[in-house]
């Protein structure tokens, strides 16, 4: 039945009328529904529209279907499928637009019981129990920490705190008698208590308390705060109690970025206590504390260097009667420790801790030293254009095409924005591509069994890798200047944020990070990097009286046969020095320094090389090891409940329902494995940002591909899943576990 355009014009027009009345309806109450209800009455009446009430009253079911289709596909979307932890909805009124928007109040998670045991008789009324997650204090932390607070008396000082429970998520404060946020103060050196003013205002919105702390003495503190009787991740920090005129010229010399001296006692330096303690200055600058001696007064001459970054700590001892001052260690883990005495030790901390935030943006948290990081790097690299740069590689020899596509790069190519192409492949680079050449070509640098540039010091599967010091002869120290440019590439990439995000696929040994931003080597670094050793020898001699050990500072090579080939000293004439009781931390250390650092110093400085054309170090150095690597990898835990929260999904049909419910039953059964292979099909890399699937953009997108028992497939430029239909679970359970393990790279149109 045709229309004419006037009676189209009005049906146009109702069913404009008809979705306002269903903005009304979510709206507003059931009488004034009616009321709209009989006003169209009446003008529908009046403008003779009976004649097209059968097609009126199609097109009103169908509006009515695709609003309710539309509420109950965001309302699906924002549902996790999980029982335990289970998230519940706030019910209560809420306006259609937001309904529409999916905003809705989501309570944190909680702990679902089921109140019967299985079998039961289908149809009986069955009960559940549901109980809130209370506050768990090793996931509630400060917001803007710094491990040194200074402040001056008489003065609240606020601590802003972020009350997670057990899964992460924020939680609401409630007081009891049992578990409440307290702190407690010590004065440094002492075992003297004292108790602060303290006072907590709590923003419910924000679901962050404001702990308001007054000292009423100068000095310094040491302070940890908890919640009931456990310590907070991150609740142990100093306090610097200044004068109003000390702290105003604390803050004049940081504000005219002065070179500020003290005066100082050397008490302690290379593990040795000296019979007469030297008299040192003190220089501060935005980059660096030197200690320096003078001759004469007039000769100056370097002791010791420290950057102003985190890993230099300060440590408070006490006080030293025969200076008249107070005492502190200084130790930046890549030196042995200092100890001083100077009458403005606070001063000189309160100086130093004021630099360090201005360095890494005002907090210590590794969020907030992330976001200052990235923020630099764009800056750093601003002028340079991120315009499409593109490059042929050749599949079969990765390693060399990529070499061999980038050898006359300069950085204004290294910041441009790679469109990668496969030879003999039919892929259009929208990010998918991109994604997969890095993620092969960090395989093929760093995984031992490829390049040969890297190797493990364990042979657990799961070992971590470093610098291969007994590479191949063809594997030339430019190679490694190449590695770290591709990391540093990563970190460039990811500092641009959404689609650009990179991560490098390695497990890096702790001693080697620590290497790359400035650390010094110790042997407890052979713990997690070679932990047969560890077990073996280093934990043995740790422990234990050595005597009779007939141990030197000298190290043994082997060949692969048993046969000794060298024996390297450790010290000059190491191997005529005895190792004893009193000297064998000593030892340790010089072993891993050897194992760990010197005998794979040239390949550490070429990877170090390329890092820093594109990344400084002084950017590196706010992290520590454990933090650069969750910024250089990610995170390899994969978890299924974080992915269900996280997701978006397109397509409501009972087919595709029923598909995606199949979705979440196969994966819940997946090895970490599996779940990285999964992630790395959908989005071109196996691992996540450091936040997981939040931080992932675009969101993880699962969508039907409207196909019957074909494999699935992905757009790994959009991070979209699409899912076929299926006859049965275990039809789909093999043919996701065939994309994923046969199809996770190589791109093609189908």
């Amino acid at each position: 039945m045709e229309l004419s355009s006037t009676a189209q014009r009005k049906i146009t027009i109702l069913l404009a009328i008809i979705f306002l009345s269903s903005l009304v309806y979510y709206i507003n109450s059931e009488r004034k529904v009616a009321v709209a209800n009989k006003e169209l009455t009446t003008w529908m009446h009046d403008n003779n529209l009976n004649l097209y009430m059968k097609e009126f009253n199609a097109a009103v079911g169908m509006i009515v279907l695709v609003t309710a289709v539309s509420i109950g596909v965001m309302i699906v979307t924002r549902q996790p499928n999980q029982i335990q932890p289970a998230t519940l909805y706030h019910t209560g009124k809420k306006s259609f637009l937001n309904l529409f928007s999916g905003r809705y109040d989501i309570t944190q998670y909680a702990t679902v019981t089921w109140d019967w045991e299985e079998p039961q008789v289908v149809g009986r009324t069955m009960t559940f129990t549901v109980k809130v997650r209370p506050i768990d204090a090793s996931k509630t932390g400060f917001v803007n920490y710094a491990s040194t607070v200074v402040c001056t008396p008489d003065t609240a000082y606020p601590l802003v705190i972020e009350a997670r429970d057990s899964f992460g998520n924020l939680a609401q404060y409630k007081t009891d008698q049992n578990n409440y946020f307290k702190i407690k103060v010590t004065e440094s050196g002492t075992d003297g208590k004292y108790v602060p003013a303290t006072q907590i205002f709590y923003n419910s919105a924000q679901k962050q308390l404001a702990m308001h702390i007054k000292m009423e003495k100068e000095g310094c503190f040491q302070a940890t705060v908890s919640y009931g009787d456990i310590k907070l991740k991150n609740g142990d920090f100093n306090i610097l109690v200044l004068s109003d005129d000390a702290l105003i010229c604390v803050d004049k010399s940081i504000k005219r970025n002065r070179n500020i001296w003290y005066e100082a006692r050397l008490l302690e330096c290379n593990h040795e206590k000296l019979s007469k303690p030297k008299k040192v200055f003190i220089y501060i600058t935005p980059k660096q504390l030197k200690l320096k001696e003078y001759f004469l007064k007039i000769i100056g001459r370097r002791l010791y260097t420290y950057r102003v970054c985190p890993s230099t700590k300060f440590q408070f001892n006490g006080f030293n009667n025969q200076f008249g001052a107070p005492v502190f260690t200084i130790d930046d883990g890549a030196q042995a420790p200092v100890v001083l005495a100077a009458r403005e030790r606070n001063i000189i901390a309160a100086t130093f801790t004021k630099f360090l935030l201005r360095n890494i943006g005002g907090s210590e948290t590794f969020q907030d030293k992330q976001s200052f990081f990235q923020h630099e790097v764009r800056t750093l690299h601003q002028r340079r254009s991120h315009t499409s740069l593109s490059i042929k590689i050749d599949r079969s020899r990765l390693l060399h095409s990529s070499l061999k596509a980038t050898r006359n790069f300069d950085l204004s190519d290294w910041c441009k924005n790679f469109e990668v192409t496969f030879i003999g492949e039919e892929g259009l680079d929208w990010g998918g591509l991109r994604r997969e050449w890095f993620e092969l070509l960090c395989k093929e640098l760093f995984d031992h069994n490829d390049s040969g540039l890297f190797k493990r010091l364990s042979e657990d599967s799961q070992g971590l890798v470093q610098p291969n010091r007994d590479r191949s002869p063809d594997c030339d120290v430019k190679m490694y200047e190449f590695a770290g440019k591709i990391v540093g590439k990563c970190l460039y990439e990811s500092s641009l944020g959404g689609s650009y995000r990179q991560l490098v696929r390695a497990r890096f040994s702790r001693s080697f990070l620590a290497q790359l931003i400035g650390l010094r080597v110790h042997y407890r670094y052979f713990e997690t990097d070679d932990p047969d050793l560890y077990k073996s020898k280093i934990k043995y001699i740790e422990e234990n009286d050595i005597d009779g050990m007939e141990l030197t500072f000298s190290e043994e090579v082997y060949s692969d046969c048993g046969l000794l080939l060298k024996v390297v000293d450790l010290i000059p004439n190491g191997s005529k020095i005895p190792v004893t009781n009193e000297n064998k931390l000593q030892y340790l250390d010089l072993l891993a320094q050897h194992r760990l650092a010197n005998s794979v110093r040239e390949e550490i400085d070429g990877f170090l090389k390329g890092l820093n054309e594109l990344i400084p170090d002084n950017l590196l150095s706010i992290f520590d090891e454990n933090e650069l690597e969750l910024l250089l990898c990610g995170t390899m835990k994969y978890s299924v409940a974080d992915l269900k929260n996280n997701h978006t999904f397109a397509g409501s049909s009972p087919t595709f329902r029923r598909v995606l419910d199949w979705f979440w039953i196969i994966i819940d059964s997946f090895t970490d494995e599996q779940m990285a292979r999964l992630i790395q099909f959908t989005t071109g890399c196996s691992q996540l940002p450091p936040g997981g699937f939040a931080e992932l953009t675009p969101k993880f997108q699962i969508s039907p591909s409207y196909t019957f028992n074909t494999l699935p497939t992905a757009h790994t430029c959009f991070n979209n899943l699409c899912l076929p239909d299926y006859d049965s679970i275990e039809q789909f359970h093999r043919s996701l576990l065939i994309a994923i393990n046969e199809g996770n790279q190589g791109f093609g149109f189908v």
